[in-house]
């Protein structure tokens, strides 16, 4: 099947499907919280049982060589999805209850009057599953615990409220991105939703249509195909309330302003094009700050693959892949690591883009930093000198091109000024992560906490990839707030978020710096496990088909199973 032989809807196909929609969420608004969470969970075994054809065309669609570069496709797609679906049902059973959806959730104080809530480790599957990790959703200044517990649960509390229909516009890169989207947009403002597909993902319906049936079936969601004249019609549906995109600032801005002279005029006049409410994640620049150290051999080529990661995974297609490296000037071992890089970067299977201008992108970057720009493996490394071009720092190349800058500074005097650089020279603000040996955290002492709080990132990974966020149901995911239409950034507003928290700042994930077993052994790298999503990790394919089984399904059988390969990768 080719992409000219897919259906794109007529419209007036998209106007019967508006209706239905409008119909079923009237059907809603008036359906308990139980009936809705037994609702999820059967949309939570739907995914699961489709879960294998969903990855196929995935991994179709993506070009995906097999092994195992296979089990990110396991992870992010509808290994992300079911136990997404599952945690909401749980939100909603709480609140059926008549209690708070943050009824056993723990809750503390983080720095500048902050509120922290603690979404894992949830339960003690996760106390095995992600030992050593921890996350935490970190609430705006000045809300207190009383008011995050009584405000939990967003529209999920206005029992009879039917908040319309809406238009996701969904993403091209990852899989689960699009249905998490339609399904917040339902659990927590009460809206139905009409998903038009980004055109890499079109042969994907049919499997969406499956895996989301039990939400079809009651006219609460639709998916079609189509290109541009279809997102046009539909932005501009009467019958369209509220639009939420994935994408980038320039697609946002064209639906919300128009494009040349138009968007021009309107800017110019205060006058948007759109007349409805959007929402948006935009991704950006990501950083990667590497706090100077004395670290192992053995740490060097552990974090060496996790910088790798955090630009390669997807093949570099990622919003929240990491673009910009910052490196102590001073540190003794930053040509070590930056050794490490490469070696890793020359180990690991090739894979090309396969994302539409993916290989643009990088050919730009190396015309840009000519001399400066090296191609090593599939990525394209690019030394940042102070006279350099910015172009690096200012949007996202949604490729594997990764920039090393260096900054002055030891300890926590360079911490804070690598995320005050990150704060105000890096577009975007949806993800940056640290990587610190936990010693270096002993020493820095309160002052690590606040330069944590300082950074503007609606999520922060400390030693683990600020992605992994996205994996977990209880953190907010998004750009950190302020962005405005005029000023979009990263976008605006929250997903995810299974607690249906309001007022989220930031997410906070940590993570540890490095393998139990490497701690014990202190051997080489191939004698520890990696964490599954490292693109090192050679049996990703098997651990993220477990971690998709235990989504659909979260019993001890499975999550046992999960442990055996990924303590073999």
């Amino acid at each position: 099947m080719t992409v000219d032989s897919i259906a794109t809807p007529t419209e007036t196909e998209l106007d019967r499907a508006i209706d239905a929609l409008a119909g079923g969420i009237g059907g809603w608004a008036t359906t308990g919280l139980r009936a809705r969470a037994a609702l999820l969970r059967e949309t939570q075994r739907t995914v699961a049982a489709e879960a294998g054809v969903w990855t196929g065309s995935a991994t179709s669609a993506k070009r995906v060589p097999s092994g195992r570069y296979e089990g990110e496709e396991w992870m992010s797609g509808p290994g992300a999805t079911a136990p997404m679906l599952a945690e909401y049902a749980a939100t909603l059973e709480k609140l059926a209850d008549g209690g708070s959806a943050l009824d056993g959730v723990r809750l503390s104080s983080r720095p500048g009057g902050r509120v922290g809530v603690r979404v894992l480790p949830g339960d003690a599957k996760d106390h095995l599953l992600f030992s050593g990790f921890t996350a935490d959703v970190w609430l705006k200044p000045g809300v207190t615990e009383e008011q995050a517990r009584r405000d939990a649960g967003l529209g999920a509390k206005s029992r009879g409220e039917a908040g319309g229909v809406g238009l996701v516009l969904g993403a091209g890169n990852i899989s689960a991105i699009a249905p998490l989207d339609v399904v917040y947009e339902l659990v927590a403002y009460n809206r139905a939703s009409i998903l038009k597909l980004n055109p890499t993902f079109a042969h994907l319906l049919p499997s969406y249509e499956r895996a989301l049936a039990p939400l079809i079936k009651r006219d609460l969601v639709r998916v079609v195909n189509g290109g541009p004249e279809v997102g046009g019609y539909l932005t501009g549906h009467a019958g369209i309330s509220h639009v939420h995109i994935t994408g980038s600032a320039r697609t946002h801005d064209a639906i919300v302003w128009g494009v040349g002279e138009e968007a021009a005029a309107n800017r110019a006049a205060g006058t948007l094009k759109l007349h409805k409410e959007i929402t948006s994640e935009l991704g950006g620049v990501s950083p990667i700050i590497v706090v100077p150290g004395r670290w192992s051999k053995a740490e060097l080529r552990f974090q060496a693959e996790h910088v790798v990661t955090q630009r390669l995974h997807n093949a570099g297609h990622n919003c929240i892949g990491g673009q910009a490296l910052i490196l102590g000037r001073d540190w003794v071992q930053k040509d070590d690591f930056l050794a490490a890089i490469r070696e890793v970067l020359q180990e690991i299977p090739a894979r090309p883009p396969w994302y539409p201008n993916g290989q643009a992108s990088i050919d730009r970057a190396a015309a840009t930093y000519g001399a400066a720009a090296e191609q090593v493996g599939s990525c394209l490394l690019v030394t940042m000198a102070d006279d350099a071009p910015s172009e690096l720092y200012d949007g996202e190349y949604f490729a594997g091109v990764l920039g090393v800058t260096e900054l002055p500074g030891k300890g926590a005097d360079f911490f804070a000024n690598a995320v005050a650089f990150a704060n105000d020279r890096l577009d975007g603000t949806l993800g940056a992560s640290v990587i610190v040996r936990p010693s270096d955290i002993r020493r820095m002492g309160a002052r690590f906490d606040q330069i944590v709080a300082d950074m503007r990132y609606g999520a922060v990974g400390i030693n683990v990839w600020s992605a992994i966020a996205f994996l977990l149901g209880g953190s907010g995911w998004g750009a950190y707030p302020g962005h405005t239409l005029e000023e979009v950034g990263s976008g605006i507003g929250t997903v995810h978020n299974t607690h249906l928290l309001s007022d989220v700042e930031k997410t906070v994930v940590r993570g540890p710096f490095r393998p139990f077993p490497m701690s014990v052994l202190k051997g080489e790298p191939s004698m520890a496990p990696r964490p599954p999503w490292f693109v090192t990790a050679r049996t990703a394919q098997k651990t993220g088909k477990a971690l998709a089984r235990l989504g659909g399904r979260r019993s001890w059988l499975n999550t046992l199973r999960v442990l055996p390969p990924a303590i073999r990768g």
